[in-house]
């Protein structure tokens, strides 16, 4: 505290300059800056965000620049261009957090415990792998084989046709008259 003849004394806070009244770039004040682009700025994140949040960010836009050591400060060509870039920053800087918010919220299908399925589509369901596994086993054999081997196990045709010794025609006719049976089987209800 400073202390003078006849004068009030002062608080600490007094004797520093306010946000508003540090110099910005060409003798501009805080206050000033704010009046010439805080609505422009104010526009331009409406536009980004949706209007929603845009007043919090266009607060710390200034923050930032109010927070800049005076040597970094005076160093600002164009504080118009370093308030919009700031902008532009912090937008993709919440972008990043919410994205990566989002990242950790996300639960896969699997981990979805499911609710009570239907017992009537249960019933249909087990109906039909009843119905495919018995059309499957009226299959001859080297059939039955060569279309198991096919859709189950996951083996080409070529494949399919070096182990059994037949060519990739061969191979082709049995798994068409395996396709047609389980058809045939399965559209009679």
């Amino acid at each position: 505290m400073s202390v003078g003849r006849g004068c009030n004394p002062l608080r600490d806070d007094e004797l520093r300059p306010s946000a508003d009244q540090k110099s910005a770039p060409g003798g501009e004040t805080i206050e000033s800056l704010y009046r010439t682009h805080g609505s422009s700025l104010l526009h331009f994140l409406r536009r980004q965000l949706n209007g929603e949040r845009a007043p919090d960010l266009l607060h710390s836009v200034f923050a930032r620049f109010v927070g800049l050591a005076p040597d970094q400060r005076a160093s600002i060509v164009s504080a118009e261009a370093y308030l919009r870039r700031s902008a532009r920053n912090l937008l993709r800087d919440m972008r990043k957090t919410a994205l990566r918010q989002s990242a950790s919220l996300h639960i896969s299908d699997e981990d979805v415990a499911l609710t009570a399925p239907c017992q009537i589509a249960a019933l249909e369901a087990r109906d039909m792998l009843n119905r495919i596994e018995q059309s499957i086993q009226r299959l001859k054999p080297l059939t039955r084989e060569i279309f198991l081997a096919h859709r189950l196990d996951g083996f080409s045709y070529a494949e399919i046709a070096r182990r059994t010794g037949l060519s990739v025609k061969g191979v082709e006719k049995h798994m068409s008259r395996a396709i047609a049976h389980l058809d045939r089987t399965l559209s009679q209800r």
